[in-house]
């Protein structure tokens, strides 16, 4: 049996690895479940103020937080059970390989010259009107999908599932399916969806940054320059409107060596936003490039996101690490057998007080 510190370690790898082999289910995804009974609830409650969408929000991820909690609970003694818990939510809030894929399709699409095709993919990525974007503009949007969801739906649902385990998992990938679902600024969700956007800004402060500094890391497999991302990433990351997204798009503008940045339009409602880098406009082989960018980045989250869920797992295990002897370790198991031992009588005539 493998040591209980190892289970959720072990768990964060093998779901890693699922999602790069297979992706996500074509159908029945668990998230997409989800998503359709959130927005069920959503419906049922839904009032134009924020005390209502602090009620959805605060039912919509907590339900799942305590689902987790409950399975972490029953499953704590049990490291194999524990290990399977993990590996299957993990694969199922995870979603890297769908992503390069997205990236890839789209590369082929602007490499054809099909731009409808093209128009027609990018809702896969992001909610953009692409109706009047021509090539670069369409690789601008993909560039920028691919930085922002490699911290939204690698790196921070490891960072999560590394500090609190199945729970984290689950806890945060609701978080931000609902900020996608209602953490726009539309007429109905502009006070209603400002509870769920704020907390997915909140889970992600210290996962976007954590992307940014590994992009800066990795960027020589696409051609990039550490010294060069970093000046970027620093020089940049600041000005977009997002407190998150900045971080990850900045850092992938300079491992790519463009620019990114500029007018958005969203169902009708159009946003400026800064430049972000240096050089030309993205083109189709920068999608490449961000895909594997994104792969890399993924590989080193997770080797750093296991590393800390096995610390984790060893403090909150009372440091013995679970060797065997009872989920407090083999020292603090002895420790508790001898308080619960007989003490011995004073005297032939006095009994012990748990005698």
């Amino acid at each position: 049996m493998p040591p209980r510190w190892a289970a959720d370690a072990a768990g964060l790898i093998a779901g890693y690895l699922l999602d790069a082999a297979i992706g996500d289910p074509r159908r029945l995804h668990p998230v997409a479940g989800y998503g359709t009974a959130a927005g069920a609830l959503e419906r049922r409650i839904h009032r134009p103020h924020r005390t209502a969408g602090t009620l959805f929000t605060t039912i919509a991820v907590g339900v799942p937080v305590l689902a987790g909690l409950a399975a972490g609970r029953a499953t704590r003694n049990h490291p194999v059970a524990r290990f399977a818990l993990t590996a299957a939510a993990t694969w199922t809030v995870l979603g890297g390989r769908t992503l390069r894929r997205e990236a890839r399709t789209m590369a082929r699409h602007l490499d054809a010259g099909d731009l409808p095709a093209a128009r027609g993919r990018l809702n896969h990525l992001c909610g953009r009107d692409p109706s009047a974007l021509d090539e670069p503009e369409l690789a601008r949007a993909t560039v920028e999908s691919v930085a922002e969801n490699t911290s939204d739906a690698v790196v921070a649902p490891l960072v999560w599932g590394a500090l609190l385990g199945p729970a984290g998992l689950l806890g945060y990938r609701a978080a931000n399916t609902l900020d996608a679902m209602v953490g726009h600024r539309s007429p109905r969700y502009a006070r209603f969806g400002t509870p769920s956007a704020r907390l997915d800004d909140l889970l992600n402060l210290g996962p976007s940054r954590l992307t940014g500094l590994i992009t800066v890391a990795v960027s020589p497999i696409a051609g990039g320059r550490p010294k060069e991302t970093l000046r970027v990433w620093r020089r940049d990351r600041d000005d977009h409107p997002s407190p998150n997204a900045g971080q990850c798009e900045s850092a992938m503008a300079g491992a790519l060596g463009v620019r990114l940045g500029g007018r958005n339009v969203y169902l009708g409602r159009s946003e400026t936003r800064p430049f972000l880098g240096d050089g030309p406009r993205p083109s189709a082989v920068h999608l490449r490039r961000a895909a594997r960018i994104s792969g890399a980045v993924g590989a080193v989250a997770v080797v750093l996101a296991a590393a800390g869920a096995a610390a984790r797992s060893k403090i909150t295990a009372g440091g013995g690490g679970g060797g065997g002897a009872g989920p407090e370790g083999p020292r603090v198991s002895r420790i508790r057998r001898a308080l619960k031992a007989p003490r011995p009588a004073r005297t032939p005539t006095t009994p012990s007080r748990r005698s």
